[in-house]
């Protein structure tokens, strides 16, 4: 049997592959999975830009996804791989959800549920993070840096 944090990795690596599309689309590159009994039920990236929605985040879509899979609102035994830290609003809903772990790659110390709220997720809810924590970090980092990129001072 695999160990968890091969698991783990493996379904990082798909809500990496996630990110890289919404990256594709020129949205900020968040990928997420949801995964129940080893197959995977959900799955999201950003859609803020395109869909013109901000609740159009990853793990949102995700969830609706998951949901319809399973025809229930409910995503208790499931796990969420997303490549970034929820925000709140991420939160809110998983906490809803009942999902029963989240496991993130890379911190998010603007907008992450962390900067707001320490334990907002269901009671049950176990949450890991630092999976693939660079890889998922530098695609961010990467992205931004295209955006905002620092003017050279050396003119």
């Amino acid at each position: 049997m695999a160990k968890s944090e091969d698991i783990d990795i493996k379904y990082m690596r798909m809500a990496l592959d996630e990110a890289h599309k919404a990256l594709e689309r020129d949205e900020v590159p968040i990928g997420a999975v949801i995964v129940s009994k080893g197959r995977v039920i959900g799955r999201g990236h950003n859609l803020t830009e395109a869909l013109t929605d901000v609740t159009a985040h990853a793990e949102m879509q995700a969830i609706t996804a998951a949901a319809s899979t399973l025809g229930g609102k409910y995503l208790t035994d499931c796990t969420l791989y997303v490549t970034v830290e929820p925000c709140l609003m991420c939160a809110g809903a998983l906490a809803w959800s009942q999902i029963s772990r989240i496991v993130y790659g890379a911190a998010d110390d603007k907008r992450g549920y962390h900067t707001q709220c320490a334990k907002p997720f269901h009671p049950k809810t176990v949450v890991a993070s630092g999976v693939l924590e660079d890889e998922c970090a530098k695609l961010m980092t990467d992205f931004f840096k295209k955006k905002r990129p620092i003017k050279n001072k050396e003119k």
